[in-house]
């Protein structure tokens, strides 16, 4: 898929900020996460976002409330319980495989 690199970009960026990876694409019956995480005790929801550029938006205007909603629940799916620390990021890649920009942000709920 065109938006692999961008995943594989991120994924090495946040192993190499010593984050342990627990899945790639995980699937659930309320949407995908991208790359599931792990940085000492707090599971990490990625989600990962690449535009070539501003024609079809900005990464960040992709991540709306809906895409957040599935995100969350795609979590307590996989954890099957509440009682354990998460946290969602993201990581928007601005740029081609060849030329980009990765930024980094963590999500508030």
């Amino acid at each position: 898929m065109k938006g692999d690199w961008a995943e594989a970009l991120a994924c090495r960026y946040l192993l190499g900020k010593g984050y342990t990876l627990l899945g790639r694409n995980r699937r659930t019956p309320y949407g995908e996460i991208d790359l599931w995480m792990q940085d000492g005790p707090t599971y990490v929801a990625v989600e990962v976002k690449q535009r070539r550029d501003a024609a079809f938006g900005t990464p960040i205007e992709a991540l709306t409330p809906a895409k957040y909603r599935r995100i969350y629940r795609s979590v307590l799916h996989l954890l099957g319980r509440d009682d354990v620390m998460v946290r969602f990021e993201a990581v928007l890649v601005y740029g081609t495989e060849e030329r980009h920009r990765l930024e980094h942000l963590r999500l508030e709920p």
